[in-house]
């Protein structure tokens, strides 16, 4: 690798000094490095993003959390470079290498002990009146959810234009392995090994006690309608981007035809990261 972009979290001046002292040690070896702080803050309402990475970079390297690297994925959906996650701190499952192992571990990487691992990621679209009027590339999860004083969503869920069933619940989740670690864990979905390729349905608080997550083969069609009552809804993308939904709105859900491809050390093994972010066997 001779061309990487560094990209650091927005608004940290820790991230900003440890982003300047990686550019160093990258061109001491030799590295052409574009460096840049993440424009976003995770939880903008737009699905544009005004970061530009060098079309020559053969890797981004990403320091802050999952948050960032999700914003950081989302303006790289249309291409194949593949990203090195930094943790400088909280949970991290996206960003595996941590601070204190960020330059033993890069040292690893550029001598070419490393592996690629593609992780599948979901299109969507909404459409409302037969018109799309948002469509967009996400990594972790797209979620439907009420307000925070409306009434439980009425959903209807068809795959690949049969019908599933109605959810009554405060809403939808459908998340890829990779966002099975995500909000899909905390409303009691599955945890899917990574590089699998499925979609998960998970219900949020369903009025319906036997309604339960569902794991679906990578290759169908979800589509989610909403019912002619419905109000204070919204759909959100990895948590950052979103629209709200108007009644009769239709969700279509596919796989991408352009996975992400995370560089990662040759150790520890993704069990290792569970049992380690999760506390798995600790007392």
């Amino acid at each position: 690798m001779r061309h990487i972009a560094v990209v650091y979290k927005h608004g940290r001046q820790d991230a900003g000094e440890f982003a300047k002292e990686l550019k160093a040690w990258l061109e001491a070896r030799g590295v052409h490095v574009f460096c840049q702080e993440n424009p976003e803050d995770g939880e903008s309402q737009s699905p544009r993003s005004d970061l530009d990475i060098a079309a020559d970079a053969e890797a981004a390297i990403v320091l802050g959390g999952d948050g960032t690297f999700l914003s950081v994925a989302r303006a790289l959906q249309n291409r194949s470079t593949p990203i090195i996650g930094v943790n400088l701190g909280g949970l991290g499952f996206l960003t595996e290498i941590s601070r204190e192992m960020c330059f033993h571990d890069l040292e690893e990487i550029l001598a070419g002990k490393y592996e690629v691992e593609e992780r599948m990621r979901l299109q969507v679209s909404i459409r409302r009146r037969q018109r799309e009027i948002l469509r967009q590339t996400v990594l972790n999860d797209v979620v439907i959810n009420k307000g925070a004083l409306a009434r439980i969503v009425d959903l209807k869920a068809t795959i690949d234009g049969r019908y599933l069933t109605n959810y009554r619940a405060d809403g939808l989740i459908v998340a890829t392995p990779t966002g099975s670690t995500a909000y899909n864990l905390s409303a009691g979905g599955p945890i899917v090994y990574p590089t699998t390729r499925a979609i998960v349905l998970t219900p949020i608080c369903s009025f319906t006690l036997t309604n339960r997550p569902i794991i679906l083969p990578a290759d169908v069609e979800v589509q989610v309608e909403l019912s002619e009552r419905v109000q204070e809804v919204s759909l959100t993308c990895d948590g950052q981007v979103g629209c709200e939904l108007a009644p009769a709105d239709q969700v279509h859900i596919v796989s991408s035809p352009t996975p992400l491809r995370l560089i990662r050390p040759l150790s520890p093994d993704y069990f290792e990261v569970l049992r380690t972010k999760l506390k798995w066997g600790q007392n």
